[in-house]
């Protein structure tokens, strides 16, 4: 089951720049950075609040470290905006197994590993009203 929203993707050029706005205006601040070399990208994920379910909602600011990674293409194509949507759930493969029943596109046969440890699966925007959408299990520690 869907518990909340996980996070929002959110596409950028320059992550330091993009970060620092968010910082000056919102204050939001850095929780979590890392590169994630399988998806080609450095991501900070600016925690906006915490959940009754013990999870969290976030941003998730990417810039690409290679033009040819997902993120990179979708930048070329879009520029800099929201990238997906990403929901937060207990079991992210018996969710995607359910979605998948009932005719979207799961684009990952197995999840994979996502930020901060989580596992991670993606539908198919064209399934899903033009809107990347991910699942997300958090690691179990957070």
């Amino acid at each position: 089951m869907l518990t909340r929203i996980d996070h929002i993707g959110i596409a950028c050029f320059d992550l330091d720049k993009t970060v620092e706005f968010y910082r000056a205006t919102y204050g939001f601040e850095v929780f979590h950075s890392e590169v994630n070399e399988e998806q080609g990208v450095r991501e900070a994920m600016l925690r906006i609040n915490g959940t009754s379910d013990g999870g969290a909602s976030y941003l998730q600011l990417l810039e690409p470290t290679r033009e040819d990674s997902a993120v990179g293409k979708w930048l070329a194509k879009n520029g800099e905006g929201v990238h997906h949507i990403a929901f937060g759930t207990d079991d992210v493969d018996g969710d995607a197994a359910d979605i998948r029943e009932k005719g979207v596109r799961v684009l990952y046969d197995e999840p994979r590993t996502g930020s901060m440890g989580s596992r991670i699966t993606f539908l198919h925007p064209k399934d899903c009203h033009g809107v990347l959408t991910e699942l997300v299990t958090s690691r179990a520690d957070d």
